[in-house]
């Protein structure tokens, strides 16, 4: 019989937001009056803005008059020019076009950047963080076993409490990997400028390799703090950033990110030898993808246009008053809620010591409202619960006062 991959064994239950899909079809079956409001899962609830629906249009107006076949793997120049200058030269930021790689989702590119690391290499987390960082190296075997509390061996655990802001630093050991998000989710905490100052100079004193997750930069409201860690000084010389147009243009269903890995990072061999990063994910990435589809990366450069640019900073403007009307009414009716000032997420603390999983029930039972609980997204986050703020504002004002009833608020 065909041997597996055993490692997936080592995994303890099914990926979080299946479950709560699973769960939610459970409670609706069972109850098909009641009106489930989702603030789950971080998907955009808005319709693509005007600018990119007419650059969809014009990209298929153009594949039905010419052939357009195999494109770039690493991307269309048009949309990485657009990249280099509006998220990076705009932050005086120099990124070469061959350092950016076009791809189909951050998610999968946070998975698939480790294929590039020896199976040997250590890395750290902070906790709670997004789930995909730790599966997919204990898919590789990068890991051992979990331990009762559910932190795999092999992996150190960064807690990112309220007495730290939900922003560790670097732990105080050498590790090979580190994985940050800034904003981050679960928890909507962003980094600062002195934060990710700390963690490159631990990085080039450690030759560790930082794995950024840039993915919800547009909600930043304070121009003050960093959109990409390549703003800090160094940063070009050990660490690969990954960003998205799924949270700030509405992509999640069309399928268009890129991960900058500049030519500067560097790793090494088994017999010593420096080797660029920027190599390996090349030949991994011309490999193993071929590439996002013309129209698609015709719609991601409409983004950068000075109408998508408007239109889209409207949707961000929107989501953003809802994490405001959610931190501030969950707030006003006793919870103690974090986040959701530069991200579109608001971190809460479940009431009366309940556990994660339990008062997503709970809120499920009592207010038909779905959530995402903390414990999901790693240890540290159990007794913590996420809620999102991608819905619209009606369902948003519905949920609150459904929840504040449902808790006796």
């Amino acid at each position: 019989m065909t041997r597996i991959n055993d490692h997936y064994q080592k995994l303890q239950a099914g990926y979080l937001f299946p479950e709560i899909g699973r769960r939610v079809a459970a409670f609706q079956q069972d109850n098909p009056d009641a009106a489930v409001i989702k603030l789950g899962i971080g998907d955009v609830t808005l319709p693509l803005v005007p600018a990119i629906i007419e650059a969809l249009h014009a990209a298929v107006d153009e594949m039905g008059s010419q052939a357009y076949g195999y494109g770039p793997e690493n991307g269309y120049p048009f949309l990485k020019e657009a990249i280099a200058q509006h998220d990076y030269a705009a932050r005086g930021v120099e990124i070469a076009l061959d350092e950016i790689f076009v791809s189909d989702g951050s998610k999968q590119d946070s998975g698939n950047v480790q294929e590039i690391f020896d199976v040997g290499n250590t890395l750290c987390v902070t906790d709670p963080s997004y789930p995909v960082y730790v599966d997919t190296n204990v898919m590789a075997g990068r890991t051992g076993d979990a331990d009762e509390t559910g932190r795999f061996q092999g992996i150190t655990y960064l807690p990112a409490t309220e007495d730290n802001a939900f922003t560790p630093g670097p732990p105080n050991e050498r590790v090979d990997l580190a994985y940050l998000c800034s904003p981050n989710n679960p928890t909507g905490a962003v980094a600062t400028k002195e934060n990710l100052a700390q963690w490159v100079a631990w990085a080039r004193s450690n030759d560790a390799v930082i794995l950024f997750d840039a993915a919800y930069d547009a909600f930043i409201q304070d121009p003050e703090l960093p959109r990409s860690i390549f703003e800090i000084e160094g940063a070009t010389e050990c660490a690969i950033e990954m960003r998205s147009f799924s949270k700030r243009a509405g992509f999640t269903g069309t399928r268009c990110a890129y991960m900058t890995v500049p030519k500067a990072v560097m790793g090494r061999s088994a017999s010593g030898e420096a080797v660029s990063l920027n190599a390996l994910w090349s030949r991994r990435h011309s490999t193993k993808f071929n590439e996002v589809p013309y129209v698609i990366q015709k719609a991601a450069a409409a983004v950068f246009s000075p109408d998508g640019a408007a239109q889209t900073a409207e949707q961000v403007a929107y989501y953003m008053e809802n994490a405001r009307r959610i931190r501030g009414g969950l707030g006003d009716a006793g919870f103690a809620v974090f986040g959701g000032e530069h991200a579109p997420y608001i971190w809460m603390r479940t009431p009366g010591g309940a556990s994660s999983w339990d008062f997503f029930d709970q809120l499920l039972e009592r207010s038909h409202v779905v959530g995402t609980p903390g414990s999901g997204f790693g240890p540290a986050g159990e007794g913590y619960f996420r809620i999102s703020a991608f819905n619209s504002h009606e369902n948003v004002d519905e949920a609150i006062e459904r929840i504040r009833k449902g808790f006796g608020s």
